[in-house]
């Protein structure tokens, strides 16, 4: 990353980002386990009730819980802004479609409660 920066009394700011440079990274994309779904696979999936147990947007993911399952739903931001979201708030009810990736269960697709309520999958 190149930045302008100054000295400011709460120390060195940047000013201005320049460059950003995308880090090669030998290990997988958060959204990996989703390279062998298509569009049409994701929407065959039950749209399933859940809670946003935590959801921090600095980092990008945050979990839910789903309605019967005992394992946390990984839920990254990239699969928020495919539906037009940008946050979740605790305690929020969703709609979700979810699948077993490398790691454990991850949201597939994001929904909000309400716009569920017509999906007859």
């Amino acid at each position: 990353m190149e930045l302008l920066a100054q000295e400011t009394q709460r120390g060195v700011q940047a000013v201005e980002v320049l460059s950003i440079n995308v880090p090669e990274s030998e290990t997988a994309a958060p959204l990996s386990d989703f390279e062998e779904l298509d569009a049409p696979d994701i929407a065959n999936l039950p749209l399933e009730p859940a809670r946003v147990k935590w959801f921090d947007k600095g980092k990008g993911f945050g979990f839910a819980n789903v309605f019967g399952r005992e394992d946390d739903v990984f839920v990254h931001v990239e699969v928020l802004r495919r539906q037009g979201l940008a946050e979740l708030q605790p305690g929020e009810a969703l709609a979700i479609r979810v699948i077993e990736g490398q790691r454990g269960y991850m949201a597939a697709q994001v929904c909000s409660w309400e716009a569920s309520y017509g999906d007859k999958s």
